[in-house]
């Protein structure tokens, strides 16, 4: 069966370095996954502002 010079790059990655799919979870958590607050995410919401279907046009 035929595989890919990434496909066996990044099989070769994994089998050398076991514990990068773990520390890129670790990443996407710190950053991304954060839990919501419900009062802070109600308050963004009422907050918002409602723009007009055009922004860049210059009359109001």
């Amino acid at each position: 069966m035929y595989e890919s010079d990434i496909t066996c790059f990044l099989k070769d990655l994994r089998a050398e370095r076991p514990h990068l799919e773990q520390a890129q979870r670790d990443g996407r958590a710190l950053w991304w996954d954060k839990p919501q607050d419900i009062d802070t995410a109600q308050r963004n919401r009422e907050s918002r502002i409602a723009q007009r279907s055009y922004v860049y046009s210059q009359t109001s």
